[in-house]
């Protein structure tokens, strides 16, 4: 199956970090989601999204911690729909 963005990944979907833009947001950014256990082969499953007109934040479960990203931020990540 083709990849998502994060940013359009369906509510409490669980899926696979296949690829992320590293190059999208500045190092400490990168740094920081690092920090946090987001990198290539995690789960990921969007949880909540903002209730602004964007829709920002996204908050996202990272293994078996909630992170808030940025959606510039998670459309810089390409998932994989579990199986």
């Amino acid at each position: 199956m083709g990849g998502v963005q994060l940013d359009q990944l369906p509510l409490n979907q669980f899926a696979i970090v296949r690829t992320i833009d590293w190059s999208a947001f500045p190092d400490s950014e990168g740094h920081r989601l690092r920090s946090l256990g987001l990198e290539e082969g995690v789960g990921i499953e969007a949880l909540h999204m903002g209730i602004l007109l964007w829709k920002d934040p996204i908050a996202v479960r990272v293994g078996r911690m909630t992170i808030a990203l940025r959606r510039k931020v998670a459309a810089a990540i390409i998932c994989e729909f579990a199986a």
